[in-house]
């Protein structure tokens, strides 16, 4: 089954075929980094502009690459939720229209499900049950992957996520949009360890994060009368390990409650070097794994989308009969279910 993937959640829109016996077969990605650097974050009205503008083309690209006709195509998923209301709205206006015109059946997409399985696409994917890290621009959460649609929550953050404590730091310390991406690539510059930043809820005993407190310890630091300018680097650096060290620790510690040796890391935050390089160590010093999705895949795609809608396709899941434009701007992942056979 051939499945076009629609992603238009945010500020990227992202379009993917996905063929349940062959693969990823396509995939195409237009940021709106541009758009929104001047603006310093993101604009959801030019988003929603911007993914009008950029769906049509992607599309006959990627149907193009694929060597695909529209005729071709056996379902459409697109991503319904969470995300900008508008954004939403425009992806799935454009998935319902395809699937009618085309007389096939379409999904709605959780935007973090995707995430959340984009490591399967891999070359050496995970087998389930899995503990799953996903940190993404506005989500960190810890919880077992026993299949699509079967997860349990094991901890998430209370305020902050890794994501927008990274954003937000960036701009304390002046640095343009995107700012975690920034302050990722400055903290190579730096050297850690003069700044004494907390660690917040490391010795909690539970599964729960907190970034909120780091990033007001990293505002006091740069309001106080002793900042300079010029240790920005090493204050990036030491606020990055501080964040890494939580994130793996807790991610360490619900692998062992759950005694399960696999781990998977998704999202955008799952790119980050320092992060992958910590938690590569600590897992291989206790013989177990942990699996990330491709690098081109950590950030928003429509490849992600049509791989979750594909294997809920796959396992016999289909739309109500009646087409509507369906988007959920707030949707908890735990009230997901696994695919509900038609």
């Amino acid at each position: 089954m051939k499945v076009l993937g629609i992603e238009t959640s945010c500020d990227e829109t992202g379009v993917a075929v996905y063929d349940t016996e062959a693969g990823l077969l396509s995939h195409r990605l237009h940021s709106q980094i541009e758009l929104h650097a001047e603006y310093g974050g993101v604009v959801p009205e030019l988003a929603s502009r911007d993914h009008i503008r950029r769906l049509p083309l992607l599309i006959r690209q990627t149907l193009a690459s694929a060597a695909l006709e529209v005729g071709d195509i056996d379902g459409v998923a697109y991503t319904a939720g969470p995300g900008l209301a508008g954004a939403l709205l425009v992806g799935a206006s454009v998935a319902e229209s395809f699937g009618l015109a085309a007389d096939i059946p379409v999904l709605p997409v959780h935007h973090l499900e995707g995430h959340l399985l984009s490591p399967l696409l891999s070359a050496d994917p995970p087998a389930f049950p899995f503990i799953a890290l996903l940190v993404s621009g506005g989500h960190t959460q810890l919880m077992r992957v026993a299949g699509v649609g079967d997860y349990t929550l094991l901890g998430e953050s209370l305020d902050d996520a890794a994501g927008e404590a990274f954003d937000k730091t960036a701009k304390l310390l002046g640095l343009g949009y995107p700012g975690g991406p920034q302050l990722a690539r400055l903290a190579e510059q730096g050297q850690a360890g003069r700044f004494r930043l907390p660690r917040p809820m490391l010795h909690s005993h539970d599964l729960d994060f907190s970034f909120s407190g780091l990033k007001t310890a990293v505002l006091n630091v740069v309001s106080s009368e002793a900042w300079q300018p010029r240790d920005a680097a090493d204050l990036a650096a030491d606020f990055q390990q501080a964040v890494v060290e939580v994130l793996c620790a807790k991610a360490l510690a619900a692998m062992k409650a759950a005694g399960l040796k696999t781990l998977v890391v998704a999202g955008g935050v799952g790119a980050n070097r320092a992060l992958r390089l910590q938690l590569d160590a600590a897992t291989a010093k206790r013989g177990w794994r942990v699996h990330y999705p491709e690098p081109e895949l950590c950030t928003d795609n429509g490849a992600m989308i049509a791989f979750a809608g594909g294997l809920r396709f796959a396992a016999g899941e289909r739309p109500a009969q009646v087409p509507a434009v369906r988007v959920k701007p707030r949707w908890p992942l735990m009230e997901l279910r696994p695919p509900q056979v038609a």
